[in-house]
């Protein structure tokens, strides 16, 4: 499948440290800006609600568990239920087991404990920022893949339809009520405008726009 012709550059990745306990999270965001990220320090997870003002900004969030009111659970939770592509990498003082086990199987990128060792911090940072790029890549695919789709005009999606059915030119013109030649025209324009060379690109396309929901 060919690229899309224009590309949009990416702000710089934010990792939000959110930890009541502010030693800790002086240190942490500290340590980050030290390797070179751009760290923000929360108190609460209602203030890093109430401050992040750019939810599309790439990065991901480190995250204590047990906090006053939300807990980081409770933040994770909130991710899930609205789509917030946004990776977490926990970091507890009073982690365990079945506390590890949840936060991984919900989809955290990792459960540290405290005092964390600097180099599985950063690794987990790592991981943690390469999954959200990956994830807002595939958003970024599938949201240009349905408006290229969206470009297509009603009959071109009945042609777009009987092709990924695996029908041939002929079948579709009889079953639209048109000449043969027409569908091979229609059947160019699908092609052009899905930005595919071949009917195996064009399958998976429709494969993807019925796979990937999409969220704004």
């Amino acid at each position: 499948m060919r690229a899309d012709r224009t590309s949009v550059t990416e702000p710089d990745p934010v990792v939000h440290v959110v930890d009541d306990d502010d030693s800790v999270r002086t240190a942490v965001v500290r340590l980050l800006q030290a390797a070179g990220y751009e760290a923000r320090g929360y108190g609460s997870a209602g203030e890093f609600l109430l401050a992040r003002s750019d939810p599309n900004t790439p990065g991901c969030i480190v995250l204590d568990v047990q906090m006053p009111g939300l807990s980081g659970f409770d933040l994770q939770e909130a991710f899930a239920r609205n789509w917030v592509p946004l990776p977490i990498v926990f970091l507890t003082g009073y982690g365990d087991i079945p506390m590890s086990v949840r936060a991984i199987q919900a989809g955290a990128v990792d459960f540290l404990t405290k005092p964390v060792n600097r180099d599985a911090l950063l690794g987990a940072i790592r991981s943690a920022l390469a999954r959200n790029a990956a994830v807002r890549a595939a958003h970024a695919q599938a949201l240009a893949l349905r408006e290229r789709y969206e470009m297509l005009t009603p009959r071109e999606r009945e042609v777009f339809a009987g092709v990924v059915a695996g029908k041939l030119n002929k079948q579709i013109a009889f079953e639209l009520g048109t000449a043969e030649r027409t569908i091979k025209a229609h059947r160019a324009q699908v092609m052009e405008k899905m930005h595919v060379t071949s009917v195996a690109e064009l399958v998976r396309a429709a494969e993807q726009l019925r796979e990937k929901p999409i969220h704004s």
